[in-house]
């Protein structure tokens, strides 16, 4: 077991880490559990593949006709993006969640059209829960040869050399940290910028989700401590707020 002490703009947060087989986790943040399903990329990948086309059951969110997009943590629905009959692409955005103190965008991994929306703003729900129906995804039939060439992303775990998290903010400002481990895949600020409270400073992915980092008062960005594709560890400065 792993455990984490950090600070968010002066409150204080305990967090620990705890694997229970190859791809669960149980996550305890000030003593709520989660459990974590994780997906480990490593050179191994390509071996995976072939096990995914053998139990089309799992993938079906991607390439069957009808799919269901589930939560992947407990949360609460803060936002519902879109409506039955409506038309969406790969990567839209259908509604956003808060879990673990960070706006979730939960987006859609398949073309196709919105057939029930089953989870509504304001509803707690759980790992698994299914929050949106979609029909007409993308076609079964040629996903069998797509996946191959996907095996040789696996050398994106380069991204790494970006150790700007390391650097410490000046005394008497504000800052705003990982409240996971994850890696920025956007930056939306920059040095001298005036922002308000809860405008979004950056984005980083953690957990497989698109979490939203946002500032928690008024103020200007003294300095901005990550780029674009670098990895982070809980508790690392990413945005100081004079």
């Amino acid at each position: 077991m792993k455990d984490f002490k950090f600070k968010i703009n002066g409150t204080e947060y305990t967090a620990s880490v705890e694997e229970k087989d190859d791809n669960m986790v149980q996550v305890t943040v000030n003593g709520n559990a989660y459990s974590v399903e994780v997906e480990h990329e490593a050179p191994a990948a390509p071996m995976a593949r072939p096990a995914a086309v053998a139990a089309p059951a799992t993938s079906a969110p991607v390439t069957a006709a009808s799919a269901k997009i589930t939560a992947p943590l407990p949360g609460n629905i803060t936002k519902i993006l879109v409506s039955v009959g409506q038309k969406v692409q790969k990567g839209d955005v259908v509604m956003t969640m808060e879990a673990m103190k960070m706006e979730n965008n939960i987006t859609a991994e398949a073309d196709g059209t919105v057939k029930a929306i089953v989870a509504q703003v304001g509803q707690s729900v759980n790992q698994g829960d299914v929050l949106v129906e979609l029909e007409g995804a993308a076609a079964p039939a040629a996903p069998a040869a797509a996946p191959a060439p996907k095996a040789a992303p696996a050398p994106k775990a380069e991204p790494k050399a970006a150790p700007a998290p390391a650097a410490k903010p000046a005394a008497g400002a504000k800052t705003v940290n990982a409240p996971l481990p994850g890696t920025i895949t956007a930056v939306k600020v920059a040095n001298g910028q005036a922002v308000k409270k809860g405008d979004v400073l950056v984005v980083m992915e953690a957990m497989k989700m698109a979490n939203d980092i946002t500032a928690e008062c008024d103020g200007t960005v003294k300095n901005v401590f990550v780029q674009q594709g670098a990895s982070v560890n809980v508790g690392d400065a990413l945005v100081e707020i004079a």
